[in-house]
């Protein structure tokens, strides 16, 4: 988690200084931490002036809105951090598209490990490049991995029409978030 150009971080104020007209706070560095009792530590230390702090998370960058609110930073948002640092830029992006908007981690209630092994079965990839169209590239890539046309004749096969392939397969079944293909079943 020490890629410092995504690392994760919060401006952490109080309701109190907030309430009396302050945005007082402090921006925390995630990667600074290994979980979150370490963090919360170090944060009420910061406003250790104030009699019973309530944080108040005023500001964030690199963290997914499903693990964080004003008053709140979900209890698996250190796991997810070390289990994203360990995919490249694109599995990252996914994983995070997986969870927001497919499987709605963490409130479905998986563990991050079962969520993790539903992502793996279910992405497929990222499709935006030479087509520029995500569902007609993937298209092209399913017919030919499933060897789908392969008994049809060359004469033949140039018929085959992949556009409305792609509709069909997009319209039950798969999905297409900024060029990431998943399947919903």
């Amino acid at each position: 988690m020490k890629n410092l150009e995504n690392a994760p971080r919060i401006y952490v104020g109080t309701y109190g200084q907030y309430n009396d007209g302050s945005l007082f706070g402090k921006w925390f560095d995630l990667s600074d931490y290994e979980n979150l009792k370490d963090f919360l530590e170090d944060c009420f230390d910061f406003h250790r002036n104030e009699f019973d702090p309530e944080l108040m998370f005023q500001d964030w960058e690199n963290i997914p809105d499903f693990l964080i609110s004003e008053c709140r930073l979900h209890e698996n948002a250190f796991p997810y951090f070390e289990a994203i640092s360990e995919m490249d830029d694109d599995t990252a992006e996914a994983f995070e598209i997986y969870c927001n908007h497919i499987n709605s981690w963490p409130s479905n209630g998986y563990e991050l490990e079962d969520q993790l092994e539903c992502f793996r079965e279910n992405y497929r990839g990222y499709f935006g490049g030479a087509v520029k169209d995500a569902k007609l590239e993937y298209a092209y890539q399913y017919v030919e991995d499933t060897g789908m046309l392969s008994a049809v004749p060359a004469a033949l096969e140039r018929y085959f029409d992949y556009e409305a392939f792609a509709r069909d397969l997009f319209l039950d079944g798969h999905s297409e978030y900024d060029g990431h293909i998943f399947i919903d079943y």
